[in-house]
């Protein structure tokens, strides 16, 4: 096994004796063995999000400061500081009020439901470091056969030094967190979850047993990690102006982050990771344009 995909001090045992496909645990009488996040709570976390942000944008456009406009069905943004603003209030509202709502839900601790471990990503953080700034290196060199435009709509948010090293910022920790909590936290154990209960048989045993254990079968994970790396590809469609290419590196990205998440069995080693990959990509637009002092360089 991979040094960097080490599974963390809560792994659950197994018993050697069930079924392949619903292997039993004994889950002990101070473990929940409800299965969390499922898809309902991940759909509220995501709307939650969407909705916010939607109502941000246009109460801010009805003050007359609308981050960015729309021309031909494109986003042109107008206020970089604004629209980063704009995405943290909306990151940091939903993740407070997620904290609330789903420990009455759950019966948990948010982090605990998330499976947030930091525990198993500080025991491995400087290989969780490293592996995200390999990533970072390997991305950067098959961009260079992508070729892409000049310019791309996430150059919008480089117009000044100073927007610079605030998207660095946010790119570097903010959304790491976020993005991972969503599709990792969130959207890979629903997915996970939904595909095993659909192909649960309907007999009393299998439903016992799924009432029994939290253990998700090896095809639900594989499913759930195509489904959440399309999705985060996607998200990320218009920054890179549609560019396939793009997206595949991006599918690929998050394929490595899903595993790191589901063999640590932790959210925050994926945000280690993320953060450390996204990093170096600022990293090498950094020392090319002379601390975001020369960003003309990016179009060059």
């Amino acid at each position: 096994m991979s040094p960097f995909l080490d599974p963390g001090p809560d792994d659950e045992s197994r018993s050697d004796d069930s079924p392949d496909e619903y292997p039993s645990v004994d889950p002990g009488p101070a473990v929940s063995t409800r299965r969390i996040p499922h898809l309902g709570h991940a759909l509220a976390f995501a709307s939650f999000t969407g909705v916010l942000l939607i109502l941000l944008e246009y109460f801010l456009s009805a003050l007359g400061w609308a981050p960015g406009t729309v021309k031909n069905g494109v986003t042109i943004l107008t206020h970089p500081k604004l629209q980063i603003t704009t995405l943290v209030v909306t990151y940091l509202t939903t993740l407070g009020a997620a904290s609330v709502v789903f420990p009455q839900l759950w019966q948990r601790g948010f982090l605990d439901g998330i499976e947030w471990q930091w525990s198993a990503a500080r025991a491995q953080a400087g290989r969780l470091i490293a592996l995200g700034l390999m990533l970072g290196m390997l991305v950067q060199l098959v961009a260079r056969f992508i070729m892409p435009p000049k310019s791309l709509p996430v150059d919008d948010f480089l117009r000044t030094q100073s927007d610079a090293w605030l998207i660095t910022l946010f790119g570097t920790v903010v959304a790491p967190i976020f993005e991972e909590i969503c599709f990792r936290g969130f959207l890979l154990p629903a997915f996970a979850i939904a595909y095993d209960w659909i192909g649960l048989p309907r007999t009393e045993v299998a439903r016992a047993r799924w009432r029994s254990t939290t253990t998700l079968t090896p095809a639900a994970w594989i499913f759930s990690a195509v489904l959440t790396s399309a999705f985060f590809a996607l998200m990320h469609l218009q920054q890179v102006a549609h560019l396939w290419a793009a997206l595949l590196v991006l599918f690929s990205v998050s394929l490595v982050l899903t595993t790191v998440r589901v063999k640590t069995r932790s959210v925050a080693a994926g945000v280690l990771v993320h953060g450390a990959y996204n990093g170096f990509v600022f990293l090498v637009m950094m020392i090319a344009t002379g601390g975001f002092r020369h960003l003309e360089r990016l179009t060059q």
